[in-house]
């Protein structure tokens, strides 16, 4: 995976850049946002998601490595690729974004473009719990929501640190929640030794 690119900027389009690394130009499709951010001559760095198909390679680019996490985050859901993911990012912040799928604001969501109303919904369902805790404007739109449980951060930070994306690791770390939730439910705390050995083994069966 090619985390992040670190050059001078070379060329800035209506959706991408070019940022010279090494004697090569790389075009890296980026948000408005992000965009407004670099200027040409100028040394540049964007955090990035690599993009595989069978005909092409897409590098997308981010300020922040929150936004590529969210970026790769909101792909795990029915119907949304990679253009709509972007899309997204162009729309709302990462905050936003968890702001909207935390209070299941379909409103927020269809000002995207290409989500309606019934993918809104899909979206909320789906995302919901997966795109880690909201901001504290969220937390007290949610009426004062506890913080994440710290065993996810760390189940999520070994995963990471074993090779695995972030985007594999927070869908391990779904895979697991039940598991955590039976443990606290009976009154024990989940132990992040034996939920990263069940990531693991649902990571090496999809």
């Amino acid at each position: 995976m090619i985390a992040s690119v670190a050059g001078r900027v070379t060329g800035i389009g209506p959706e991408a850049a070019v940022i010279e690394v090494g004697g090569v130009g790389v075009l890296v499709h980026c948000t408005p946002g992000t965009l407004a951010g670099l200027r040409v001559g100028e040394p540049g760095r964007l955090a990035t998601s690599l993009v595989v198909r069978e005909e092409s390679l897409t590098l997308y680019g981010f300020a922040s490595d929150d936004e590529r996490a969210v970026f790769e985050m909101v792909q795990t859901a029915s119907g949304v690729g990679p253009r709509i993911a972007l899309a997204m990012l162009a729309v709302h912040t990462p905050a936003a974004l968890r702001t909207a799928v935390a209070t299941a604001d379909i409103k927020a969501l269809t000002m995207v473009p290409g989500i309606g109303q019934k993918g809104a919904q899909r979206i909320v369902l789906e995302l919901k719990g997966k795109l880690g805790t909201p901001d504290e404007a969220v937390n007290a739109a949610l009426g004062g929501a506890a913080a994440a449980p710290p065993w996810r951060d760390q189940v999520h930070s070994g995963l990471v640190g074993l090779g695995y994306s972030a985007r594999d690791a927070d869908e391990a770390v779904a895979a697991v929640a039940p598991e955590a939730d039976a443990e606290v439910a009976a009154g024990r705390s989940p132990q992040v030794a034996v939920l990263l050995k069940s990531a693991l083994r649902a990571l090496s069966v999809r």
